[in-house]
């Protein structure tokens, strides 16, 4: 577990330093926002049409050979990114990245194989920290890499120090990963016969109240992932930042994303519960992407992106322990990996509205438009409170 706990860090730090620049440097290659909505979206949508394939693939060949399949392509796609002048050369960096992204997902099913049902919480906990390291020093780095000017940025450097990290990662597997399937376990998980994934959803749809909690967790994701993806261009056009400026609120966002999803989202779980806290996130959220463009001032902006942080950092593990909840035991790994499907989804279809509603209305638009999808949540999650509490 330690190391693939540094694996997964060494990681995403590459994944997280492009953030705050991937906007802007789409831009400075003549992209107009609809355009980089688009670009943004392209991961995430290579990401969910290759996930079942890595998910067979690790049940067959093993966790290890994968990983390194995956983390070797990942240093491909940074490397092609680092050295892009046209936009079809993003389009496809960023879809050979979002192919090569079952690296988490075979992760995550690495954690599952080492541990038991006694300790697999707290593996998983670990690999749920890695995320948050590397989401607060990537975009750091990355910021600081390319510079502060936005229009003639260090767009270079920091695709191919995210390669170098991808790289590293790729070489402590290399050396120091052992499998984590013997090769019975591989033969028998092979030969399970699959639903597909049209099927799951389906079934989990058309159970009323698994079907409401994915179609919530797909909204939220969506509203976050819209103002994610459009971010460094209003700042750019608000206060003039580049990607050092981005890079620092970023990290700001996850070291607030950490604290909270690593520590207060317990306590408040006890005295609110699940359903409670999913209105409260919802609502908080609306608040936060309202408030975006009306902030004049540095420190009028750092309170709504808190605000924005908190409710998506209390809505997502509260939907994720409630759809649990809902779900007998043999379903677990099948529903929730549609509700990961349907969150993906959302990071489709969340920057590719974004960014159109970017272009063709103006910059505030994402933000009222994320704020009125998660007001219609808040109203769905109240109404069907009592019901969530019931069923417990």
């Amino acid at each position: 577990m330690p190391i693939l706990f540094l694996i997964v860090v060494i990681d995403l730090i590459g994944f997280g330093i492009i953030i705050p620049l991937l906007p802007l440097y789409t831009e400075v290659m003549g992209a107009d926002p609809v355009t980089v909505g688009f670009v943004m979206a392209t991961y995430s949508l290579t990401q969910f049409i290759a996930s079942p394939f890595w998910g067979r693939s690790s049940d067959r060949f093993g966790r290890r050979p994968i990983l390194l399949i995956s983390l070797f392509g990942m240093v491909i796609s940074y490397v092609w990114l680092g050295y892009a002048d046209t936009i079809w050369m993003m389009f496809g960096a960023r879809a050979i990245g979002g192919f090569m992204a079952g690296n988490i997902s075979t992760a995550f099913a690495y954690v599952a194989d080492v541990t038991t049902r006694e300790t697999r919480a707290k593996g998983m906990g670990l690999i749920g920290a890695a995320f948050g390291l590397g989401f607060i020093i990537g975009p750091a780095i990355g910021g600081i890499l390319a510079g502060s000017d936005p229009v003639h940025a260090d767009y270079r450097t920091p695709g191919l120090a995210a390669a170098g990290f991808s790289f590293l990662a790729w070489i402590l597997a290399l050396l120091f990963l052992k499998e984590s399937l013997s090769p019975d376990i591989r033969k028998r998980l092979a030969a399970q016969p699959r639903q597909k994934r049209h099927e799951q959803f389906r079934t989990a749809l058309n159970q009323p109240n698994l079907g409401l909690l994915i179609w919530l967790a797909f909204l939220a994701t969506l509203a976050f992932a819209g103002l994610e993806a459009t971010f460094a261009m209003w700042s750019k056009r608000q206060f003039g930042w580049g990607p050092e400026q981005n890079g620092y609120i970023f990290a700001f966002v996850g070291i607030l994303g950490a604290a909270i999803q690593g520590g207060l989202i317990g306590k408040l779980n006890k005295r609110f519960g699940e359903a409670r806290l999913i209105t409260q996130g919802a609502s908080a959220l609306a608040i936060g992407m309202v408030m975006i463009p009306f902030c004049q001032s540095l420190p009028f902006l750092i309170i709504a992106m808190a605000i924005a942080v908190y409710g998506y950092s209390i809505i997502s593990p509260a939907l994720s322990s409630l759809t649990s909840l809902q779900i007998g035991e043999e379903e677990q790994g099948g529903i929730l990996g549609v509700t990961r499907s349907a969150t993906t989804l959302g990071r489709v279809v969340g920057p590719a509205i974004a960014g159109s509603l970017f272009g063709l209305l103006g910059k505030d638009w994402p933000y009222f438009f994320g704020a009125a999808v998660m007001t219609a949540a808040m109203i769905i999650s109240w109404r069907a409170r009592a019901r969530f509490s019931a069923d417990k």
